[in-house]
């Protein structure tokens, strides 16, 4: 029921430096990446590219690019907004078109492969990116457009971009003298594969680990589908007749949460907390020590006291200090929650006649029972009402009854993998507002998480808008037999919740491709998603979808009385680990001094000092803090539970007027999803709410107050 339990992985952008626009670019017409993409909606064409079309097609690209910035640079007309800042801000079309491609197939679909290309290129790109950056003739150009802005009569987007663009050159260093210069591009060199082998190493540790189980009596406590699904990966395996479970999430959480063999959760628990710890080839304790390092390094060179302090001078937060604020007056009750909660799991180890204090692998399994007895709620009661179709289509519901959007299933379209989803989405007038791609299941190929990216950015050219492509990504648990797939609660809110973010990048109605959509701070990007697990959990919406897969019937009051009853059931748990983490995040990125030593210890130090108690531990720990690490994420952890103050009072508002109340709902479409980045997140929300956030909706709805 917690919402924080499974936390998403959300957005993934491709790492690209550079603007892009489509291809028109028919240098080698053997290679679907370089050729204009002759498909429906212009999508990329899946089904011819190949992995040996990467390299080459990388390296046209990038001398393209150049070229394109050569024509900028030298060009004899004075500086403008339109030959230097549009020019630049439409510059490196195929590059973008391949990056995009690339990048989310890495995360999506990889193989060997991909993933020796993306370690190959990853210094490549990054020097490509510092070239233009720390490109001096460029950087005048640019500001010889900025220092005239006033006199510029530009309009309010317009303005944004030459400020986002001369801001962009600034802090990616070009002020810097020629000597710094060039320890920057080392420290974005070591930097990008660094990020790059961290993830890698994670997926790699993820997919070595199965617990092989040939007891059936070790089963105990298991639900069926789970057993089955266990039984399946066996036979795949070549071992019929004994069960496999995994570290992907639909694995290890419910066996977690159900199994009665406490050594078994125990091995599981332990595999699951020491990925990337473990001293072999996977190791990530060096990698992300020499990130923090060097990340800081970075920041000071370009006049930073922290990472941190650099990081969010460009989100709603500011800075470290209010980061820290916040956190600590979430941590002080939501650890209070957590020791009482902590204290009930003992007293039911000792009923049952457990001599043992409660470690994390205990947690969820014996909260489970404390759930049942409490309230009468069995999980596996409620996963029957929640089909990834019924789920799926109440998700497209909402949001045909806030925005008038329909969702049509789409065959003709090519995709990566089998079991990706294509549906066009048509505004309220029918219009074509873009494309969504659907990929929801865990494979090896995929690294973990759920995630929202594109493959074409919403933008305008030549007076009309060009339509985004949009994909979602997740890990939810797989069809078992004959049933279709049933998900949990938390996996009915993550699916709601990257269906936000997928509304935010197809409703983007702005000129400038860096602008759209999801081009916010991580800080406020987290409430068009967030906001919209609200109606997942309403009792109204979930009348209206959660249907039982056999029989068709509405799931009953009775036992969304008791889902509502449980609602801030375990949360101080699930604030403890989340704030945790997010502590651990500004640990390693808001100090001033080189981290040394040795990693657990210093991990071991910082809960410490938090009083964190030794039943929990960090929603990620460090080896595996992919977010921060390799994801974007880094001294932004923070950003779900700062945009959950969003969201919350957000949400109030439709409360207040009605949850499909058409007025509210066009006010939040143009003043926070139409708008992308092209105003100021704080601005954008008074707008929308006339007044400032209030806290105290998000510490009703933990429960914490």
């Amino acid at each position: 029921m917690n919402k924080l339990k499974f936390l998403p992985f959300c957005i993934v952008v491709a790492t690209v430096v550079v603007g892009c626009r489509e291809a028109d670019n028919t240098q080698d017409t053997n290679n679907p990446l370089l050729s204009t993409y002759d498909t429906p909606f212009q999508v990329p064409p899946f089904d011819k590219i190949k992995d040996e079309h990467f390299r080459p097609a990388f390296k046209a690209a990038l001398e393209q690019h150049n070229q394109e910035i050569d024509v900028i640079v030298n060009d004899t007309e004075s500086p403008t907004f339109e030959n230097t800042i549009v020019a630049l801000e439409n510059a490196g079309s195929t590059l973008g078109n391949i990056s995009r491609v690339f990048f989310n197939l890495n995360s999506a679909h990889t193989n060997d492969s991909i993933q020796a290309i993306a370690k190959d290129m990853a210094p490549v790109l990054s020097a490509h990116g510092d070239e233009i950056s720390l490109n001096e003739k460029l950087f005048a150009r640019v500001k010889t457009v900025y220092d005239k802005r006033d006199s510029l009569q530009l309009d309010a987007e317009d303005t944004k971009l030459l400020e986002e663009t001369y801001k962009g050159f600034v802090r990616a260093g070009a002020n810097l003298s020629e000597s710094d210069k060039e320890k920057l591009k080392k420290i974005n060199a070591e930097l990008s594969v660094l990020t790059n082998d961290f993830g890698q190493n994670l997926l790699a540790e993820t997919n070595a680990y199965e617990l092989l189980v040939d007891k059936e009596e070790d089963l105990a406590g298991l639900p069926a589908a789970l057993k089955q699904a266990a039984a399946d990966a066996a036979k795949a395996k070549g071992q019929e007749g004994k069960w496999i479970f995994t570290l992907q999430n639909p694995s290890v959480m419910p066996f977690l949460q159900y199994a009665d063999n406490r050594e078994l959760r125990q091995e599981i628990w332990n595999a699951y907390q020491m990925r990337g710890n473990n001293g072999n080839d996977n190791d990530n304790k060096e990698i992300l020590l020499k990130t923090a390092n060097l990340r800081l390094e970075k920041a000071k060179l370009l006049g930073y006291s922290s990472h941190a302090a650099y990081v969010l001078e460009e989100a709603m937060a500011e800075n470290p200090t209010n980061v820290y604020a916040l956190l600590n007056r979430i941590w002080t009750p939501a650890l209070e929650k957590a020791k009482a909660e902590a204290a009930d799991i003992q007293k039911e180890i000792e009923a049952a006649g457990g001599d043992f204090q409660v470690a994390p692998h205990d947690w969820r399994y014996y909260q489970e029972k404390i759930r049942k007895a409490k309230y009468a709620l069995n999980e596996e009661e409620i996963k029957p009402y929640f089909s990834l179709a019924a789920v799926r289509q109440g998700a497209f519901d909402t949001a045909n009854k806030l925005y008038g959007l329909s969702f049509v299933a789409l065959s003709n379209v090519p995709t990566y993998h089998e079991e990706v989803e294509v549906y066009e989405v048509k505004d309220s007038d029918g219009e074509h507002l873009g494309l969504l791609y659907a990929d929801f299941f865990p494979r090896e190929s995929k690294r973990g998480g759920a995630w929202m990216t594109s493959y074409r950015s919403q933008h305008t050219k030549d007076g009309v808008r060009v339509a985004p492509v949009i994909s979602i990504v997740c890990n939810f648990t797989k069809p078992v037999g004959d049933a279709p797939a049933l998900l949990t609660f938390d996996e009915a809110t993550t699916l709601f919740h990257e269906f936000g973010h997928a509304l935010h990048g197809l409703l983007s109605d702005v000129k400038y491709r860096s602008l759209a959509g999801t081009s916010v701070s991580r800080d406020f990007v987290e409430l068009p998603s967030q906001v919209m697990e609200n109606w997942a959990a309403d009792p109204e919406v979930l009348k209206t979808y959660a249907k039982h897969y056999q029989t068709g019937e509405a799931i009953p009051d009775t036992l969304i009385e008791k889902m509502e009853q449980a609602g801030t059931f375990d949360q101080g748990f699930a604030t403890v680990e989340y704030v945790a983490a997010s502590l651990l995040d500004l640990d390693y990125h808001a100090t001033t001094k080189p981290i040394e030593g040795d990693i657990n210890a210093f991990e071991a130090a910082g809960m410490q000092k938090i009083g964190l108690i030794d039943a929990i531990i960090p929603r990620y720990r460090s080896t595996y803090f992919q977010h921060i690490f390799s994801g974007g994420y880094s001294a932004g952890y923070y950003a779900y539970i700062w945009a959950e103050v969003l969201d919350s009072d957000a949400f109030a508002a439709f409360k207040e007027n009605g949850l499909f109340d058409q007025a509210t709902a066009t006010s939040f479409r143009k003043n926070i999803l139409e708008k992308g980045g092209t105003g100021n997140p704080a601005e954008m929300y008074k707008q929308f709410r006339g007044k400032d956030p209030d806290p105290v909706h998000l510490m009703k709805k933990r429960g914490l107050n």
